[in-house]
């Protein structure tokens, strides 16, 4: 099998839901869709958990998602994954249900995104690439920015080796700076509360996806990277709750909102033109939970 077929599935199929709908709307006319993002707080000795009840309709029978994902508190060696779960999938007169592991739901959609969004945001003449983490998220950044813009030469940067020598055969590395230096595409997946690199390694006209960062105490960017480029996010909303990035270039007045732009808008509608940097800073949003789950109904229900 090509180790770029599940991007080759999904991106395509994200690409024309993301010009449609984003978290917490419910689009008027012949489609429906409702989003509830919500938090609970954990329970004693429990891990805190966040719910995405999804219910979509379109023309026919009504489809409901569940998913119900525990944040990890602890890790041991990066092997635990930060979010576990598990996504329900339902469908109005279908006598079976789908039942999948969040953790690879969220595996697959996050590489998925950061494919359409390389393609949309990165140079189309992009060969080369670094990303920052071995973890369980780097093999799909890998394999979608592969898809979407084939890959000459790859770095993989982690501060286990072995690790990353074990992902891929490629050239590996410890230090970040001098990775993402000259190269034309960044990717981060780590869970980082620090900057990885300074802006002044990153190439002028490199893009960054930057997807490790899912609580405000977390980032990977310099706050000098998005207010020196075009930055690309999933969804507000999300972004001013969970992007760690996000939030500290606005508390330092580094951005205004009014610099983000969402995916979908950016699908429709473009981008301004640049010959500078860009970024794309996602934290994940429900819809994209669905895309994922409706591409695995479709295929074995």
């Amino acid at each position: 099998m090509d180790d770029r077929e599940p991007a080759r599935d999904v991106a395509p199929a994200f690409a024309e839901l993301g010009g449609e709908v984003s978290d917490d709307v419910s689009p008027a006319g012949r489609d429906e869709l409702v989003v509830r993002r919500s938090a609970a707080p954990p329970w004693p000795r429990h891990r805190p958990a966040a719910s995405r009840p999804t219910r979509w309709s379109r023309k026919g029978p009504g489809r409901r998602l569940r998913s119900r994902r525990s944040l990890a508190k602890w890790r041991v060696a990066g092997r635990t994954p930060a979010i576990t779960g598990t996504v329900v999938w339902s469908e109005l007169g279908h006598p079976r249900h789908l039942i999948a592991d969040a953790t690879e739901v969220t595996r697959l959609r996050t590489g998925a995104i950061v494919g359409v969004a390389t393609q949309l945001l990165a140079p189309a003449e992009a060969r080369t690439c670094a990303i920052i983490g071995a973890g369980a998220q780097a093999a799909d950044q890998i394999r979608a920015v592969h898809v979407v813009r084939p890959l000459t030469a790859l770095e993989i940067v982690d501060l286990d080796p072995d690790r990353a020598q074990a992902l891929a055969d490629v050239v590996v590395g410890t230090d970040a700076d001098k990775a993402v230096r000259d190269v034309d595409i960044v990717c981060c997946a780590t869970t980082s509360t620090a900057p990885l690199f300074s802006v002044d390694s990153v190439a002028e006209r490199a893009h960054v996806n930057a997807v490790g960062a899912f609580r405000p105490t977390m980032r990977e960017l310099p706050d000098a990277l998005p207010a020196d480029a075009t930055v690309v996010i999933d969804e507000r909303e999300a972004a001013l709750e969970e992007a760690g990035e996000v939030i500290h270039a606005l508390e330092h007045d580094e951005i205004t909102e009014d610099q983000l732009i969402e995916l979908g808008a950016a699908l429709t509608d473009g981008v301004p033109s640049s010959a500078g940097r860009t970024v794309f800073k996602t934290v994940g949003i429900a819809t994209q939970d669905w895309e994922i789950a409706r591409l695995l109904a479709q295929r074995y229900l």
